[in-house]
């Protein structure tokens, strides 16, 4: 059987499906590849119901440690994201409900800026003045998102952000895909039109490079 190298996943060149059998065929390591590729994905959706970034992140890693375990029964024919997304989303509810929180879920943080967790990477062809419009920019949409209420935020961090399907949010929130549209529209009518402009980027709520080699780092010593 070829043998698979960690760095590909970087391309995608390894079929998902194929990489699952694998790992059901006992080559754990190469859970690692499920795991990089959804770390920003799950970060984000687990980001609209917790703010807390340690508590994120032991949501990220449990949520990774339970699909690990029960991958035999994860049916090929769907999306692994999607299953694993799910299970964050049912991780994060019940973390709330633990602590009492699940009756205010859309109470506003008294200080937002002590929640926000935009990592943005250099880039090197933006100028000082170009950065801090980009950065300011991004502080502006992402304070927008965070007002709304957990319901629509949701909806909208998981299509306009991380351009997942209206049929994958469904099944992620258990909600039909008239409801998703409906609460999409109105998160998007919450929002100043003046937003607009920069809903596209992708480095919003992005969990960046290192942190990203901490939680893969985390799950796969746990499971090897």
């Amino acid at each position: 059987m070829e043998a698979i190298h960690i760095n590909d996943f970087n391309n995608h060149r390894i079929n998902e499906t194929e990489v699952i059998k694998r790992i059901l065929g006992g080559e754990k390591e190469l859970y690692e590849i499920l795991v990089r590729r959804n770390n920003q994905k799950l970060y984000r959706a687990i980001r609209s119901y917790l703010k807390e970034e340690v508590e994120i992140e032991d949501i990220m890693q449990n949520s990774y440690l339970k699909a690990f375990t029960k991958l035999y029964q994860f049916k090929l024919e769907s999306s692994f994201s999607t299953w694993l997304i799910r299970i964050g989303i049912n991780e994060s509810l019940a973390r709330l409900k633990e602590k009492g929180k699940l009756y205010h879920l859309n109470q506003q943080s008294d200080n937002l800026k002590s929640t926000i967790i935009l990592e943005i990477p250099d880039n090197k062809q933006l100028n000082p003045q170009d950065k801090m419009i980009r950065n300011e920019a991004k502080q502006l949409l992402e304070n927008a998102i965070e007002n709304l209420d957990l319901k629509y935020k949701a909806v909208y961090i998981l299509r306009e952000v991380e351009e997942m399907s209206l049929k994958e949010i469904a099944v992620v929130l258990d909600l039909t895909v008239a409801n998703v549209k409906i609460r999409l529209y109105r998160s998007k009518e919450m929002l100043k039109n003046k937003l607009y402009e920069v809903t596209n980027d992708k480095n919003i709520f992005a969990f960046g490079f290192s942190r990203c080699d901490s939680i893969t780092e985390s799950v796969m010593k746990l499971i090897i």
